[in-house]
C-alpha cells in the first residue's frame, strides 16, 4: 500500500502517557512502514512511569504552549503569528468563541505545520485534541482527522453540537468499535460516510501465545483505578471465592483516584492475603504477569457520569498472550469476548456471576486452553497493528491529495 510522501502530525493531550500504548503502537507501525510522523502534545506528561516501547519511537515530539499567560503576551504572540499565517488572519475573528489557550496552541501548531511541511493532522480523542487540531488545520490550510475512543464521546459533559461539528469538518474520522459507530450514529442523528471503524492494533510479534492449560490459580486485572473499570465488583467477587474456600490469588495492577477506596474494601473483606494492589509496571513485566495468570478479569461498567471503556487494549493483549478473559457486555467488548467461545461474558455490576466465571476458569485447564486458542485467532484476524494502520495511512493519502485540499493549502499561504 502506498506510503504518504509528506509528514503527518499526530496530536495528543499528553505525551508520553502510561495508559495510551495504543497511540505509541500506531506511531511505531507508521514508522516501520516508512511514514514520517511528528507528535504534538497539548500538555506536558504527568505520569511517573512510562512504557518501555516509548524509547522505540523516532518521531520528534513538540510541546505546544500550555501555561497561562497575561493578555498582552497572548495578543503579542497571536499578532506575530498572524503575520506568518494568512489563514489565521482570515479565520481568527470567526473562532474567538474558543478558549484563548486553544486558539494559541492551534496557531502555534499551524506554524509548525507549515515549517515542517505537514499536509495532514490526526488527533487522538474527539475532545480537546480534536478541537485544537480542527482550528490548526483551518489556520494552516491542511486537512485533519481524529480517532474517537470512549470518554471523549460517552462522558456526560461531551457537547453533541461540538461533536457534530468536529465530525462534519474532518476529512475522515476513526472510531474503535462497531458499538461506537452505532452510538455515534444514534447520538449525532446523521453521521458522515467518512467515519471508519478501525480497531486499535497490536504488534503481535511482541505477544507470543502460550497455552494456559497449566497455570497457578492467579487472577490478574490491569487498568486505571477508576469507576468504569469495575474493580470494586472484582473485589466483591474475590470475597465470594474466599468465603467458598476456593484457592486463588488476585493482583490488580494500576494507579488512580480510587486506590485508597479499593484498599479499604480489601481490608474490610479480609482479603489482604489473597488480593494485592500493585502500582504501574513496565509493559514487559505486565506481559509476564498476564501470561503467568490463569484468568484475566476486566469487569468493566458504565460509570455514573456515562464514562465507559471503548475496547480495553489490555483485554486484547491478554487474549493475544493466551490468558482466558472474563469481562462484561459493555460497549465494544462483546465484539471480542464471545461467551464461551473466546472468553466468558458476565453482566456488569454482578459480583456473583463474575465469581462463578472466575471459579469455572480457575478449575478447568482444558476450558482455559480452548477459549485461549480461539481468542488468539480472533486477535490475529482483526487486531494486527500493521494491517490496521495501513488503512489509516490510506485515508491520510486520500484526504491530503484531493484537488480542493491542494487549492485550500495554497490559499492559506497567501
Amino acid at each position: 500500500m502506498p506510503i504518504p510522501k509528506f509528514p503527518v502530525g499526530y496530536i495528543v493531550k499528553r505525551y508520553p502517557r502510561y495508559s495510551e500504548t495504543f497511540i505509541v503502537n500506531e506511531v511505531l507501525s507508521h514508522e516501520r512502514a516508512g511514514a514520517e510522523v511528528h507528535i504534538f502534545a497539548l500538555r506536558p506528561p504527568n505520569d511517573t512511569h512510562f512504557q518501555d516501547i516509548i524509547a522505540r519511537v523516532k518521531a520528534p515530539v513538540h510541546y505546544l504552549p500550555y501555561n497561562k499567560m497575561k493578555l498582552d503576551n497572548w495578543l503579542g504572540m497571536i499578532t506575530e503569528l498572524t503575520g506568518k499565517l494568512p489563514g489565521l488572519r482570515r479565520h481568527l475573528a470567526d473562532n474567538l468563541h474558543h478558549g484563548a489557550r486553544e486558539i494559541l496552541q492551534a496557531a502555534v501548531l499551524a506554524e509548525q505545520v507549515q515549517h515542517h511541511g505537514i499536509h495532514h493532522l490526526h488527533a487522538h480523542f474527539a475532545t480537546y485534541p480534536a478541537e485544537v487540531t480542527r482550528l490548526a488545520a483551518l489556520f494552516a490550510g491542511v486537512t485533519y482527522s481524529f480517532t474517537a475512543h470512549a470518554v471523549d464521546i460517552f462522558h456526560e459533559n461531551v457537547c453533541t453540537k461540538d461533536l457534530r461539528e468536529k465530525f462534519s469538518d474532518a476529512a475522515f474520522t476513526v472510531t474503535v468499535s462497531d458499538y461506537n459507530l452505532g452510538y455515534l450514529r444514534q447520538r449525532l442523528g446523521t453521521i458522515p460516510s467518512t467515519i471508519h471503524r478501525i480497531y486499535n492494533g497490536m504488534d503481535l510479534d511482541q505477544f507470543t501465545w502460550q497455552s494456559p492449560l497449566q497455570r497457578p490459580a492467579e487472577i490478574i486485572a490491569i487498568g486505571r483505578l477508576v469507576e468504569k473499570k469495575g474493580f470494586r465488583h472484582l473485589i466483591d467477587a474475590c470475597a465470594i471465592l474466599h468465603q467458598k474456600g476456593i484457592p486463588f490469588h488476585c493482583r490488580i495492577i494500576g494507579m488512580g483516584d480510587l486506590r485508597e477506596v479499593l484498599a479499604q474494601q480489601i481490608i474490610q473483606n479480609g482479603l489482604q492475603d489473597v488480593l494485592e494492589l500493585s502500582g504501574p509496571m513496565p509493559q514487559s513485566e505486565i506481559r509476564a504477569k498476564i501470561q503467568s495468570a490463569a484468568v484475566f478479569a476486566a469487569p468493566c461498567v458504565v460509570a455514573n457520569d456515562g464514562n465507559r471503556d471503548g475496547l480495553p487494549t489490555v483485554l486484547l493483549e491478554a487474549m493475544a498472550l493466551g490468558t482466558p478473559c472474563v469481562s462484561t457486555a459493555v460497549t465494544g467488548i462483546p465484539e471480542v469476548i464471545k461467551h464461551e467461545q473466546t472468553g466468558y461474558q458476565v453482566p456488569q455490576h454482578d459480583p456473583d456471576a463474575l465469581a462463578a466465571a472466575l471459579e469455572a476458569l480457575l478449575q478447568d485447564g482444558q476450558k482455559r486452553d480452548s477459549l485461549a486458542r480461539r481468542a488468539r485467532q480472533l486477535i490475529e484476524n482483526n487486531f494486527d497493528v500493521d494491517r490496521n494502520t495501513a488503512l489509516i495511512r490510506q485515508q491520510f493519502l486520500l484526504a491530503a491529495s484531493t484537488p480542493a485540499v491542494t487549492e485550500q493549502r495554497q490559499e492559506a499561504l497567501v
